[in-house]
């Protein structure tokens, strides 16, 4: 199994001021000159960590990482004014002009992988190619599961807890709910809620119980519940069923789609109508994972998919890729 590479440190670190009051913290690392690609975190909300310049060669890959508005060391933290996915899909243009880069390959995991096909639908001609996981197209089917029913039938035990915070004449519209305390005055209740939601979404996030993936949940609860439950309860700021309807803008580029089989966030089904709908692309179901990358089959997918991503485009022999 190949192993994700190992952990570097960034060569150069920016702060870009984009709409008020938005910092973006942005880092780069591997070589200057190689070839670029931006990774793109998921939730909304999560930010970036040291895992996640590690799927790509830093011999070959100049990596960009960045958080986006409100999420990890992006200020102000947890904010939700002038924060939606079309202020996200410009940051990214923001983040390419700034650093010089004419295209790039855009990497994106959940959340993740719905932002990158909206930057990519709207921006077509600045992709080189897509390294997508853990599918998640926004459709209200895809909210209702996970945050309402369907996921709950499989881990009722997670999911009174994910539920204790609101009382049972407010359970019909759960994610609503949420909302209101998540956004309101309260703090102790804003913070009751937003542990509730993040760690109902880490305990269920790996086919095998992971301790650490679910600390790293509940450290950025505050981020992680509060803009996600924003973007959602606003259907992420799209149409219905945009994300396929608007693939035939991308339908020429390159993408590998890798998906959990047991993926209990996304299920599969969101991977398989991308793949029905994008004929250039090539889908890995993962038949012993969830949703998370650091799951070892899908961290070995993403790696490969990478390495061979890089000696496509920049023609190489296999021994150098």
């Amino acid at each position: 199994m190949q192993n994700l590479y190992p952990e570097i440190k960034p060569y150069a670190r920016h702060e870009l001021a984009v709409e008020e009051p938005h910092v973006l913290y942005v880092d780069e690392s591997g070589i200057p000159d190689g070839l670029p690609v931006v990774f793109i975190h998921g939730g909304p909300g999560a930010g970036c960590d040291s895992l996640s310049r590690r799927f790509f060669n830093p011999n070959q890959y100049r990596i960009v990482t960045f958080d986006q508005r409100g999420s990890g060391r992006s200020t102000p933290y947890a904010s939700l004014e002038n924060n939606t996915t079309w202020h996200l899909v410009e940051d990214l243009e923001r983040i390419r002009e700034h650093l010089g880069i004419d295209k790039w390959v855009l990497f994106g995991g959940s959340w993740g992988s719905t932002l990158a096909l909206a930057y990519a639908q709207k921006h077509p001609e600045r992709v080189l190619g897509l390294i997508l996981r853990g599918i998640f197209l926004c459709r209200q089917q895809d909210f209702d599961w996970f945050y309402q029913e369907g996921a709950s039938r499989m881990f009722p035990d997670f999911w009174q807890d994910y539920i204790a915070p609101i009382p049972q004449e407010e359970r019909g519209n759960l994610m609503q709910a949420f909302y209101k305390r998540l956004t309101g005055s309260d703090e102790i209740a804003q913070m009751h809620a937003a542990k509730a939601w993040s760690c109902w979404e880490g305990r269920t996030a790996t086919l095998r119980p992971n301790p650490q993936v679910v600390e790293r949940f509940h450290e950025r609860a505050l981020a992680i519940a509060r803009i996600e439950c924003h973007y959602f309860i606003n259907h992420a700021f799209l149409e219905s069923d945009q994300l396929l309807r608007d693939m035939h803008k991308i339908a020429h580029l390159p993408g590998t789609i890798v998906h959990g089989r047991y993926d209990v966030i996304c299920p599969l089904d969101n991977a398989w109508a991308l793949h029905q709908s994008w004929p250039n692309s090539e889908l890995q179901i993962i038949r012993d994972a969830g949703h998370a990358a650091s799951e070892a089959g899908i961290a070995d997918a993403l790696v490969r998919a990478a390495d061979d991503l890089v000696q496509r485009l920049l023609d190489l022999p296999p021994e150098e890729a």
